[in-house]
């Protein structure tokens, strides 16, 4: 898990956070189930407070992200958890509706936009 927080960002540090590891655990480069670093090794990494960590692995959980196993620590959700399926789902959604909009934008029709998603899935 690799996180950096830019000092000059207009998001709050803990925002900075869980973006990096909500992008993080949705494409896959944090595996579900895995293991996080504490709430207290994570602030030592980054140089920050420990409730900024706090609130952000809170917010986590809060979301479906991550559990916590008490006496163990945070791990990341497994993907058949409710939550983060949703999550995951208006994610795509939220992709979907950018690309569509692009597309309009560039002037195509509904049926070009669905060939390029066609292309695009067959990679």
């Amino acid at each position: 898990m690799k996180i950096i927080i830019k000092n000059k960002s207009e998001l709050p540090i803990y925002e900075q956070i869980e973006q990096q590891m909500k992008e993080q655990i949705l494409n896959g480069t944090i595996s579900e189930d895995e293991q996080l670093p504490s709430i207290r090794q994570l602030a030592r990494d980054l140089k920050i407070s420990v409730i900024t960590t706090t609130r952000a692995y809170n917010d986590l959980a809060d979301e479906g992200f991550i559990i916590s196993v008490t006496g163990k620590g945070y791990f990341v959700a497994p993907r058949t958890n409710d939550l983060l399926h949703e999550r995951m789902l208006f994610e795509m959604e939220d992709g979907i509706e950018k690309a569509v909009t692009n597309g309009r934008n560039a002037g195509l029709d509904d049926d070009e936009i669905i060939e390029a998603v066609r292309r695009f899935m067959e990679g």
